[in-house]
């Protein structure tokens, strides 16, 4: 069956002269376009760079290349379905804009169908919705979509007063606000994973699993990122969006229906059934000093260019959650990450309770435990799922060995996974917001760690090219299932 075609529409990129554009949006796009029907789809191209469709087409065929796209028609294919607008120095030139709009949508006998991706700095999301709206933007006879990046809002004041500010010239059924990390393939599937398969949905409670462990570890500094990241800290950059999200996936009751409005709103009540977090208990903030990163020597966070010399910054950060309510009462949530960590990994380990009678303790001749099952969902590299459970050794004595099956989605299926960006963009385009942020959960989060933000929490230093602060083990008194044993 072939794939449903693209509603016609005109896509708007505010910061289109910018590396997100370059490096992510364009390529997704493209390869959105080719993968479906897609006539009658146009992107349009808007920043205070002085350019025009040729120098802007330019740009995009350079950025597909590098992206690895060698197709021969490659610039037909940019003159085809690319344009741009100049914003004027001020960057607030709408005007020209809607006129623009109007062009291509008269030009090609559009249906009035617009999307408004915002790949801006967050200071400049009020005045750029105000601006939509005051030129007639905010709504046509077609649908009109926003589209804002994160980070939203930088703390649960700033939060909501661009909730209320966003609301005042759209709907929220016309907001997306977007976090990648929900776009790969296996956090979609989490739900289908759990949902869909009758084996696994009765063992996912207090009753069978121990505790579950997110981490998202990063072998990177903070590369040129210096300016933003000093000022926000990876409690700000990952945890409050991306690993909260997938928390929120894992936590979640199943919803009354497989639509966007039951699933956020499951989200949003296990974001309302956690505990506050204990200062004491419950976080360790550290901050990575020189190492050695897969066999490359590294500087400090403080050796980093831009980062000031008495910084304080956070670069990790693990905490434990307690959900309380009836199906994760006792259940440990741990969530870690940071930078300059031994590898790149993101991996969701759900760790389930020992058989509750330790037959085969005194038949192991080695004297090893009967280890837990741990189901492991790898985001990357390598998506997939994988099961681990015990056996016996083929041999004289009883022995007992932890093997897994094994699942990765580019074994079982053909084609390349879509990239993030790619299913992302495209359920905005159909008007779907299931992996979209609302305005609740926005505030939830925020809400969820002020306490983090609003007190001094003591930062240790790491060794880059380790799995965290010593005081991680000791505060928390956890052995994570990967990494950091």
């Amino acid at each position: 069956m072939p794939a449903p075609a693209i509603p016609p529409h005109v896509f708007v990129i505010f910061g289109a002269t910018g590396d997100l554009t370059e490096r992510k949006l364009l390529p997704a796009l493209y390869h959105l376009m080719q993968r479906r029907t897609s006539e009658g789809c146009y992107i349009l191209g808007a920043a205070r760079s002085d350019w025009d469709d040729a120098r802007f087409r330019n740009f995009a065929r350079e950025a597909l290349e590098k992206d690895g796209v060698s197709q021969d028609d490659l610039a037909t294919w940019c003159d085809q379905h690319i344009y741009y607008q100049c914003l004027g120095d001020s960057g607030g030139d709408i005007s020209a804009l809607r006129q623009k709009i109007d062009a291509i949508e008269a030009e090609h006998d559009l249906p009035g169908n617009r999307v408004f991706y915002l790949a801006l700095p967050p200071r400049v999301f009020p005045a750029t919705v105000e601006a939509l709206d005051e030129h007639g933007l905010s709504s046509s006879d077609g649908f009109t979509r926003i589209v804002i990046e994160k980070p939203f809002g930088h703390d649960l004041a700033s939060a909501k007063k661009l909730n209320d500010h966003v609301h005042q010239f759209f709907r929220e059924d016309q907001i997306y606000r977007i976090d990648h990390f929900l776009g790969k393939e296996t956090v979609q599937n989490l739900l289908v994973f759990r949902f869909a398969n009758a084996l696994f949905e009765p063992l996912w409670n207090r009753d069978r699993i121990e505790r579950v462990e997110i981490t998202v570890a990063e072998s990177l500094g903070i590369g040129d990122r210096a300016g933003y990241f000093d000022r926000a800290g990876t409690l700000r950059d990952m945890i409050q969006n991306h690993l909260t999200q997938l928390f929120t996936l894992v936590a979640v009751d199943p919803p009354s229906a497989f639509t966007a409005e039951a699933i956020r709103r499951e989200k949003v009540k296990v974001l309302q059934s956690v505990r506050p977090i204990d200062l004491g208990k419950d976080v360790v903030f550290g901050q990575y000093t020189a190492g050695t990163v897969q066999g490359e020597p590294v500087p400090g966070y403080l050796d980093a260019e831009g980062v000031a010399d008495d910084s304080n910054t956070e670069t990790f950060v693990a905490l434990r959650l307690w959900v309380d309510n009836w199906r994760w009462q006792g259940v440990p949530f741990y969530l870690r990450t940071g930078k300059r960590m031994p590898e790149k990994r993101t991996q969701i380990a759900i760790r389930f309770r020992c058989a509750p009678v330790a037959l085969f303790d005194e038949m192991d001749s080695d004297d090893t435990p009967v280890q837990p099952n741990v189901l492991l969902v790898t985001l990357q590299p390598n998506e997939g799922f994988d099961l681990r459970f015990e056996v016996k050794v083929p041999s004289d004595a009883f022995r007992l060995d932890q093997q897994q099956f094994q699942f990765r989605y580019e074994d079982a299926f053909d084609k390349d996974l879509p990239d993030a960006y790619e299913t992302l963009l495209h359920d905005v385009i159909r008007g779907d917001q299931t992996l979209f942020i609302q305005d609740e959960e926005v505030e939830t989060a925020w809400a969820l760690y002020a306490v983090l933000l609003e007190n001094d929490v003591p930062v240790h230093d790491y060794e880059a090219g380790t799995w965290g602060p010593d005081a991680v083990g000791e505060k928390l008194l956890v052995s994570w299932v990967t990494g950091g044993e």
